[in-house]
């Protein structure tokens, strides 16, 4: 099951709604589960704050798995004939990951301030809130 999940996820939405349709005409429950579990997993998603991370996240999952169904695990390039040359490449790629490992996280950090920073600005807005004490007393005309 996970393998069809992995393929549909590389073709994308237009394959999800492909598979959701043909849910609804081969029996409608199926289709709506088939919806829900878009929903839930957030395959769906449009507009809400960070998809943007989450799609980039999601293509890099997506070009990780790629690169193990085509048995490019770890670097696996061809010499180019240049030792120098082909050490050269090697270590420039493992520096770029490293930079892009540290750049993933910096995001996180940035993403989690920015959540704490939103979450204590509610907090503060929810404390100075005029509380109601006490029942209220019935206005004219009513009892």
């Amino acid at each position: 099951m996970a393998e069809v999940i992995d393929r549909l996820d590389d073709w994308g939405k237009p394959a999800w709604i492909a598979v959701m349709v043909l849910g609804f005409v081969v029996f409608w429950p199926v289709g709506l589960a088939i919806l829900a579990y878009l929903i839930w997993s957030g395959r769906m998603g449009c507009g809400r704050n960070g998809d943007l991370a989450r799609w980039q996240s999601r293509m890099a999952e997506r070009w990780e798995r790629k690169r193990e169904r085509w048995g490019m695990h770890g670097r696996v390039y061809p010499s180019s004939g240049n030792r120098a040359f082909d050490e050269y490449r090697e270590e420039t790629l493992r520096r770029l990951e490293e930079e892009q490992r540290e750049f993933r996280s910096f995001l996180d950090r940035l993403r989690m301030a920015k959540d704490k920073a939103e979450f204590d600005q509610f907090m503060t807005e929810q404390r100075n809130r005029p509380r109601d004490t006490g029942p209220r007393e019935p206005g004219p005309g009513q009892h």
